[in-house]
């Protein structure tokens, strides 16, 4: 049998898995940058806390190969147990109260394809309170893409 085989990047593999997620809506933008310098950006817990509309902490508690857990501290004080999968180019990281998750991928012609969704979480459910999830997720990447302009000077 001759089944055809599709790679799909990072970013098409993000866009299936939030597919499934309701309220999950996915922010795009190309930035100009190599992907392996926005890779090392987003590797970096500090900078990842820094760009999240609610965080300010993010602090790496376990790690077995790609599954991580991670405790992080929001703007107003509170607390919560990211648990999910944290490799260079993919996140997906989800609390009983929060869900994040990114992607990137090399654009054709250059630039890196950075996409994003998370938001408030309906507990027990994959789902997301889609209320200003393209707003907030908008705001996260203009912070990624200032900083990354920063670190180029």
């Amino acid at each position: 049998m001759n089944w055809p085989q599709v790679e799909l990047t990072d970013v098409e593999r993000f866009r299936a898995l939030a597919a499934g997620v309701p309220g999950a809506a996915i922010t795009e933008r190309v930035l100009p940058d190599a992907p392996d310098q926005v890779k090392e950006m987003l590797a970096n817990l500090d900078v990842f806390a820094a760009i999240q509309a609610d965080l300010v902490e993010a602090t790496l508690e376990e790690r077995d190969g790609d599954h991580v857990v991670i405790r992080a501290k929001g703007k107003r004080g509170q607390r919560t147990r990211l648990t999910g999968q944290l490799r260079p180019g993919w996140c997906w990281l989800q609390s009983r109260f929060l869900i994040i998750g990114m992607a990137i991928a090399a654009e054709p012609g250059g630039g890196t394809r950075v996409a994003l969704t998370g938001g408030i979480r309906v507990p027990g459910r994959a789902a997301i309170v889609p209320i200003r999830v393209r707003q907030e997720s908008s705001k996260t990447l203009d912070r990624l893409q200032e900083l990354l302009r920063e670190r180029s000077q």
